[in-house]
């Protein structure tokens, strides 16, 4: 038995695009929206431009995305602005060593008045999911979120309920503070499509943010410039993107090279290439080109590839990051011929 989750959530004011809500969107549409989407997202979101990209990139090839980074950089917001963009649902799960999988997924209970047994949805169903300090969970409420992420449903028992589409998980957590906290096992670190941090403002942006921030957040009068619908037919339009062969060969050697590389104990599951693929394709449509090209799978390969790899204990020693590692496989695999 499938249901999907009920919206209840009151309806906001959208200008949209002039697109037809029943027609099928081609690659070279999703570019005018995600520029709007991404253009909206920047009037809460200042001097990121490139994580604002990447983020509506995992967003279009139906990804979830972990942001890693300091408290403070507006990991929260990022989220919220994007969801509050495309007028999705939007609930924030902060995370804590005794959050149990009930307070996410929800539980069963018996209707006093009706004597039937009903499920209290957890704040797992919304279309858009803030799992904040993720590694402050214990490994069993993690786990409780590796069916939702990986096959957008949950299961109770011998009933399973799908998930509202489209839908997202953005996870954070705090690379620095590690007291309290619980590491992400390789297989949740998988489900992630891109790892991204943020980083610190520079001095001009983080000027612009005090001044723009003074009477208000804009957090709190920012319109949807879209709708879940329009984002889901862009999702569709994004697998129409072409990947040539020779694109998949290429992508192909640069996955399996992180599993035969010395300095790694584990290299690239086939969801690392799968991944890689999806987001090149997203990339393509965002930049108005219907082709993904491997100079794109080459620039993206870091930030999909690299939370997925583990550096063998030796290497460590040698202040061997997997971010060089990845790089160094992206320059002795050589680009496929036009």
């Amino acid at each position: 038995m499938d249901i999907s989750s009920p919206q209840t959530d009151k309806k906001p004011k959208v200008t949209l695009l002039p697109i037809e809500s029943a027609k099928k969107l081609a690659p070279a549409d999703v570019s005018p929206l995600a520029r709007q989407l991404m253009d909206n997202v920047e009037k809460v979101i200042v001097g990121k431009h490139e994580q604002v990209v990447l983020a509506t990139a995992v967003w279009l090839a139906e990804g979830h995305l972990l942001i890693e980074d300091v408290p403070g950089v507006a990991k929260t917001m990022l989220a919220r602005a994007l969801a509050q963009s495309a007028g999705c649902t939007f609930r924030r799960i902060q995370c804590t060593p005794d959050l149990q999988p009930a307070d996410v997924l929800g539980e069963p209970h018996l209707d006093p008045k009706t004597g039937r047994a009903e499920f209290n949805f957890g704040p797992l169903f919304s279309q858009f999911v803030l799992v904040d300090e993720i590694n402050r969970a214990s490994p069993r409420t993690q786990a409780a979120l590796l069916e939702a992420m990986g096959e957008a449903m949950v299961t109770e028992g011998n009933v399973s309920y799908r998930l509202q589409k489209p839908f997202m998980v953005v996870a954070t957590q705090n690379p620095i503070e590690q007291e309290g906290t619980f590491l992400l096992p390789e297989a949740q670190k998988d489900r992630f499509l891109m790892r991204l941090q943020l980083g610190y403002p520079s001095f001009a942006d983080e000027k612009q943010m005090i001044e723009r921030f003074q009477l208000r957040h804009p957090i709190e009068t920012l319109q949807p410039v879209t709708t879940p619908d329009r984002i889901l037919k862009s999702q569709e339009a994004v697998r129409d993107v072409t990947v040539a062969s020779a694109v998949n060969d290429y992508i192909l050697k640069i996955v399996r090279a992180t599993r035969e590389h010395p300095a790694l104990l584990l290299g690239s599951s086939p969801r690392g290439a799968l991944g890689l693929f999806r987001v090149a394709q997203a990339m393509a449509a965002i930049e108005g080109k219907d082709v993904a090209s491997a100079e794109l799978v080459k620039s993206l390969a870091p930030k999909v590839l690299a939370h997925r790899l583990i550096v063998r204990r030796e290497e460590k020693f040698r202040d061997t990051r997997v971010e060089e590692v990845v790089m160094e496989i992206l320059a002795k695999t050589p680009l496929p011929s036009s």
